[in-house]
C-alpha cells in the first residue's frame, strides 16, 4: 500500500501578488512545525511540491530536519488564475463556477477538469516511482481540491469552502498502485 499525505500550503503573505514568489507569514512559518511533527516518524521515503515558495516552505522544515530533498514539479501547482485573483472579493462566486461546470474556464485559463488532470497526472508518476512507500506532497487548496473530487466525486465546492480556512491542512490518501483506497483529513490547525 503507498500512502501520500497532500499537504496545503501553511499561511501566506497574499500582499506579495507574484503566485510563485508569495512566502509564508510568520504565522506560516510557525504553522509549518505543526507539518514537521505530524510526519516525523511517518517513514517518508520522498517529498514533493509544487514549485510555488509558500508550498515548497511549508515542507521544508521537515525536508531539512529528515535530509530530503524537496522536489518540485510543475503540475503540482495551483490553478493560475485562482493565484493570481486571491483574495479577492469575488473570489468564492468566481470558483463556484468551476465546481457547476467542470469544463467552465475564462480566456487564458485552466478548467477544474484540466487542473484535475494535470494533478492526477502527475501523483499517478509519484504512484509509480514509490510502490508501498510513503511520500508527502505540498499542494495548494483548489489543486488538492481537484484531486480529491477525482478520487470521490462526493467532495465538491461546499467542502473545499470548509477547507480553504484551515493552513496547514494535511490528507492522508491510500493507494494499491494507481489503485484509490481512500482518504482521511488530518486537521493540524484550526481556522
Amino acid at each position: 500500500m503507498t500512502t501520500v499525505y497532500f499537504v496545503r500550503h501553511a499561511q501566506s503573505d497574499a500582499s506579495v501578488q507574484d503566485p510563485f514568489l508569495r512566502p509564508l507569514t510568520e504565522q506560516g512559518l510557525r504553522d509549518r512545525r505543526l507539518v514537521t511533527e505530524f510526519l516525523s516518524g511517518r517513514e517518508v521515503a520522498a517529498l514533493f511540491s509544487s514549485p510555488y515558495k509558500r508550498a515548497v516552505d511549508t515542507l521544508a522544515d521537515f525536508a531539512e530536519k529528515q535530509g530530503l530533498p524537496v522536489q518540485t514539479a510543475e503540475d503540482f501547482r495551483e490553478h493560475e488564475t485562482i493565484s493570481d485573483s486571491y483574495p479577492d472579493e469575488n473570489y468564492f462566486p468566481f470558483i463556484q463556477k468551476y465546481w457547476e461546470d467542470p469544463a467552465y474556464k475564462v480566456p487564458g485559463d485552466e478548467s477544474l477538469e484540466e487542473l484535475q488532470q494535470r494533478n492526477v497526472r502527475v501523483l499517478e508518476r509519484v504512484l509509480e516511482a514509490y510502490p508501498g512507500k510513503t511520500v508527502a506532497i505540498a499542494t495548494h487548496g483548489m489543486a488538492l481540491s481537484a484531486v480529491l473530487n477525482f478520487y470521490d466525486a462526493a467532495y465538491g465546492y461546499e467542502d473545499f469552502l470548509s477547507m480553504v480556512k484551515i493552513k496547514p491542512w494535511v490528507v492522508k490518501l491510500t493507494f494499491q498502485g494507481k489503485q484509490f483506497l481512500g482518504w482521511e483529513p488530518v486537521c493540524l490547525n484550526r481556522p
